[in-house]
């Protein structure tokens, strides 16, 4: 049975069994992630709460650092009642700013968000029904919500297995290092080398962001 929204993800330190079996058929199919878990260690497997807190993380996160995103959230996660849509906007938009860290551009998303949900223009509920393009586009429908911030948010959030966002800058450099290319790949040819590792492009994802925060040393168990 699933969570329903809100409620406290699974959690996960290592991949499930699925993932393992996953990760086994990426490393035979492609050398690309052949090694990865040897020399960063086991893959972490990072999982986000469903509905309006685990989108709420994502604008915490866009465009920023993941050592700034962990901060950010914790202080506007802190905040009563931030972690529901009808508690957000009860807060004083100033106050989450201050207190929260959040930028003016990033609150009004937020209360876009949670206007958008108990509106009913955005029916979280229906993503299961959903294929993976036509949950983006629905979440991509409110202001503030990217492909960047709806495609994590069903990888992380509602564990899909085939979802990669291809304009995140750190998969971007994860795969040119790995593939020795000369320059990051945009967003059109992350697409192209994505193709090749489906049905398991979250799970490619993964090792990528494991591979990149171990090169960089920031290691953590939290990605995005």
């Amino acid at each position: 049975m699933s969570p329903s929204p809100g409620s406290p993800p699974p959690i996960f330190p290592h991949p499930p069994d699925w993932a393992r079996q996953a990760i086994a058929e990426l490393v035979r199919r492609h050398p690309v992630f052949a090694g990865i878990e040897d020399r960063a260690g086991p893959l972490p497997w990072p999982v986000r709460e469903q509905g309006f807190p685990g989108l709420l993380r994502m604008i915490c996160a866009q465009l920023v650092s993941n050592e700034a995103a962990h901060a950010i959230w914790r202080r506007v996660s802190a905040l009563p009642g931030a972690t529901t849509p009808q508690g957000f906007l009860a807060l004083d938009p100033s106050r989450v700013g201050i207190e929260g860290g959040l930028t003016r551009q990033k609150v009004q998303h937020a209360r876009a968000l949670a206007t958008a949900i108990l509106e009913g223009t955005l029916r979280l509920e229906a993503l299961a029904e959903m294929d993976d393009e036509a949950a983006v586009r629905h979440l991509c429908t409110v202001r503030g919500i990217g492909p960047w911030t709806a495609q994590a948010h069903l990888l992380f959030s509602l564990g899909r297995p085939d979802v990669f966002p291809v304009g995140d800058l750190a998969l971007q450099a994860a795969a040119a290092h790995l593939l020795g290319l000369p320059t990051r790949p945009d967003a059109k040819v992350m697409a192209l080398l994505a193709a090749e590792w489906a049905p398991w492009r979250s799970v490619a994802a993964r090792l990528l962001w494991h591979h990149w925060l171990h090169h960089t040393k920031r290691a953590t168990l939290d990605p995005a």
